[in-house]
């Protein structure tokens, strides 16, 4: 069955690297973790990596368009597939994504 389906986790943000005033950490979109698996992607491979403070992309930097444009090529839909916004004008479902060639 893994094969047939695509497996996504993620979080809404990442952390901020440091400890704020209240003992918390902040919302931080400049880096996250995400899992991919199943669908057909290759398996058992870890790709990029944060500076040690984990505040900011040091090696690899995918965007969230890019892990779109992944599961969506995993899942068999058209990358160049487009909807029509309430003004008619048409929107790319992974505007300048690309599929993570790593995974393929």
């Amino acid at each position: 069955m893994l094969d047939e389906v695509v497996i996504f986790c993620a979080g809404e943000f990442g952390r901020t690297p440091l400890i704020n005033g209240h003992a918390g950490r902040d919302h931080w979109s400049n880096c996250f973790s995400v899992l991919l698996g199943g669908g057909g992607l290759r398996g058992g491979c870890i790709l990029g990596a944060s500076e040690p403070r984990g505040g900011d992309v040091q090696d690899r930097p995918v965007t969230p368009q890019d892990i779109l444009a992944t599961i969506y090529r995993a899942l068999g839909i058209p990358l160049d597939l487009h909807f029509r916004d309430t003004s008619g004008r048409p929107v790319s479902i992974v505007g300048t994504g690309k599929p993570i060639e790593e995974l393929a």
